[in-house]
């Protein structure tokens, strides 16, 4: 075997060996959910006339789809209307300005504390828009609710107990979704977001690890933003930033899985790989900027531990990238020297990373209930969309590790709530990129590697082959196609 070979075999092995240790992780969340999981139980409970003054913030920036819809929402929240004061924090370039300050006058006429906020001057795009709001709000707690949502009428109800604990600084709900069965792509997000919400976020907070604010459907102690530095957009993910800062700054947060609130899932590609960037570039900006912070901290190994999968968990899709490029050279180079013996060697690895994500999945599935043995049969052909979207999350990774900075793109609504909703005729579309491109070409890549794997009769490999070939096929001519 010639150096390069080597080199290429031993990089390979070494990917598959740290995107092992990433799956096996999943195996540790699951565990931890199913041997902690109890219900939450407030301090005590506030009488009426104790009941604190709420502010809900409502960020929002072109969104003349879906605002007048989530208005309507939170003036149904069940809780004493002089103790409720709404915000429209409105970044709006088009008539969605006019449509808020019209629903603001509709409310206030209604004796709704009601204001619409419009800033001129973006800077520091949803976090700014916050912390702009936070400077005028009345409020002791401040919930916040991004445009896509739907907030339950019990929400304060139910989650400002928490606050009878000092201690306390957030409490996070759980997302639900209005259009999880609108299309294969909305049924695959909700899968991912169910695994995050339903064993993720209780694993953590169970077992007191850090966790963090997903930036709506979540309400935080007022106190808890500014002792912890507000609002910052050094960052691109504000809420995962502001989340770790205020509990090295000694805050608890709660997670409260039984409050739900449904939101609208992204029903256009290239709408889901704009969110997806932001996610996981937002997440290594802030790994850069406090996982020191953290490991120089005196907090317990544990939280330590679980800040680095969870903080730099988004450098999958790097591996998964290097991954893709050298599975098919990996397979190739050892049919050349007959030694398809050693192709076994790949299975633990292959299998074991696959296996732990499925039964991820699908536990969270299963406590959800429902139809779960349905949903938990998409796992499959859903991780096989977390690898074609690799590429575009691979990007995201590398422009936070080289510090590149870009703005804050929001991820387009529509109000799309079942299948007789017709997208395609709105004006908001998600980020165009060239990227599609180089994920058709990683397809047709795969493509000729299942030829030949088939050809040469290696067997065990050619689900993976499959798997990368659909997904990067199936991210690629949807992005392109969608986008027309």
């Amino acid at each position: 075997m010639s150096t390069p070979e080597a080199l290429l075999l031993s990089t390979y092995f070494l990917v598959l060996f740290l995107l092992t240790l990433y799956g096996a992780h999943r195996y540790v969340i699951t565990m931890q959910y199913y041997r902690l999981r109890k219900p939450f139980e407030p301090l005590r409970f506030y009488s009426e006339d104790e009941l604190p003054r709420v502010t809900v913030q409502l960020p929002v920036f072109n969104e003349k789809y879906v605002l007048e819809r989530l208005v309507k929402a939170v003036s149904e929240i069940d809780y004493p209307r002089d103790r409720l004061e709404i915000q429209i924090l409105d970044d709006s370039t088009d008539d969605t300005q006019e449509l808020g300050r019209q629903l603001a006058q509709n409310y206030q006429a209604k004796g709704f504390d009601i204001a619409h906020i419009h800033r001129v001057d973006r800077t520091g795009y949803k976090a700014g828009a916050l912390e702009a709001g936070l400077h005028v709000a009345k409020g002791q707690l401040v919930a916040v609710f991004d445009a896509d949502f739907l907030p339950p009428k019990d929400f304060l109800r139910k989650t400002v107990h928490a606050f009878t604990d000092p201690k306390i600084g957030m409490a996070q709900v759980r997302w639900e979704h209005i259009n999880r069965d609108y299309s294969f792509l909305t049924r695959s997000q909700a899968l991912f977001l169910d695994g995050h919400f339903v064993l993720e976020h209780a694993a953590r907070f169970l077992s007191g690890r850090f966790f963090n604010f997903n930036g709506t459907a979540g309400i935080w102690r007022r106190e808890c933003i500014q002792e912890a530095g507000g609002w910052q957009h050094d960052t691109i993910t504000e809420d995962l930033d502001l989340s770790y800062r205020a509990q090295l700054a000694g805050w608890r947060f709660v997670y409260l899985p039984d409050v739900v609130a449904p939101a609208e899932l992204p029903v256009e590609m290239n709408a889901f790989r704009t969110q997806q960037h932001r996610w996981a570039k937002g997440s290594i900006e802030t790994a850069r900027k406090l996982l020191g912070r953290v490991l120089k901290s005196d907090l317990p190994f544990s939280i330590k531990s679980e800040a680095i999968y969870h903080l730099t968990g988004n450098l999958s899709y790097l591996l998964i990238v290097i991954l893709a490029l050298l599975l098919p050279v990996s397979i190739w180079i050892r049919v050349q020297h007959n030694w398809h013996y050693t192709l076994i060697a790949d299975v633990p690895f292959l299998v074991g990373g696959t296996l732990s994500l499925m039964l991820f999945y699908v536990c969270s599935q299963k406590e959800i209930g429902g139809p779960w043995i349905r949903r938990g049969a998409l796992v499959p052909f859903a991780l096989a969309v977390g690898i074609g979207i690799s590429l575009n999350n691979c990007k995201a990774v590398l422009e936070a590790l080289f510090g590149h900075k870009s703005e804050f793109t929001r991820t387009p609504k529509y109000n799309v709530t079942s299948k007789k909703d017709n997208w395609k005729a709105k004006l908001y579309r998600g980020h165009k990129t060239w990227l599609p491109y180089v994920e058709l070409l990683f397809g047709l890549y795969f493509t000729v590697a299942v030829v030949l794997t088939f050809y040469n009769q290696i067997f065990s490999a050619l689900p993976f082959l499959v798997m990368f070939q659909a997904g990067y096929l199936y991210v690629a001519l949807s992005s392109i196609l969608q986008r027309r």
